[in-house]
């Protein structure tokens, strides 16, 4: 079998997949380069959604679906997170136009579905990702699989701390990132936070347009210190679950 990431296999390796006979999907992990906290990377959000890209692998191959996992967008738009260094911002039309080129030529070439992998859940790029859910097939005539867990049915499924809205940065977010790059992870910093449960949706809601008037001076919202890798790995697995729940119903 050739390397799962795409940016690893080789050619002749991806034509041979695509020749198989075999549904071959893309998956194209999405995220942001957006602070979350003193304790947790710039690119949690990628490092959560390749996370659970890795974790679909095995369930997809069990479906008899080769899968390759895209170089991941790391960029997205993140207006909320723009006043703490190091957050970079793109426009709503530049995200969109950038996945819908990437479905445009994974369509030339053959593949069976694109399957959009997120966990920056900026209202911006949740609506980005949304229309090109509905696009892509309309236009480019490629299937497109997407698990959006912001959507009442799948949010239920993860979760206390994600379903109240405050999570990020928090238990949620660094159990994940502790149970796939714990490397990346400040525990001296994470441990001196105290909680924070205002929850974002609802800060939104009434118009908040920073994490500053959201009520997260530090860019974060939830429980950091009860992070723990054994609640990312079990997150990990209900998303992956998700995801190739929508992989199927997508290829019909």
């Amino acid at each position: 079998m050739p390397d799962a990431r795409l940016a690893n296999a080789r050619w002749p390796d991806v034509k041979a997949a695509l020749e198989s006979g075999r549904p071959v999907v893309a998956i194209l992990p999405c995220g942001a380069t957006e602070a979350h906290g003193p304790h947790l990377p710039l690119g949690t959000d990628v490092i959560i959604s390749e996370g659970i890209a890795a974790f679909a692998m095995p369930r997809l191959d069990e479906k008899n679906i080769v899968a390759f996992i895209l170089p991941s967008v790391a960029y997205a738009p993140a207006e909320y997170a723009a006043g703490f260094a190091g957050t970079i911002s793109i426009s709503m039309d530049a995200a969109l136009a950038v996945i819908t080129d990437i479905a445009r030529s994974l369509k030339k070439q053959g593949f069976a579905a694109l399957a959009l992998v997120n966990s920056h859940f900026d209202p911006a790029n949740v609506s980005v990702l949304r229309d090109a859910a509905e696009s892509i097939p309309r236009e480019i005539g490629l299937a497109v699989a997407f698990a959006d867990f912001t959507r009442r049915k799948l949010a239920e499924q993860l979760t206390p701390e994600f379903q109240s809205g405050a999570c990020h940065a928090g238990q949620f977010e660094g159990s994940l990132v502790l149970a796939s790059r714990p490397e990346l992870v400040d525990d001296d910093a994470r441990m001196k936070l105290p909680d924070n449960p205002t929850s974002l949706v609802a800060a939104f809601g009434k118009g908040a347009k920073t994490f500053e008037d959201a009520g997260g001076p530090q860019a974060y919202f939830g429980s950091p210190q009860s992070a723990s890798s054994e609640e990312g790995v079990s997150t990990y697995e209900k998303m992956s679950e998700a995801v190739v729940a929508t992989i199927l119903a997508a290829l019909g």
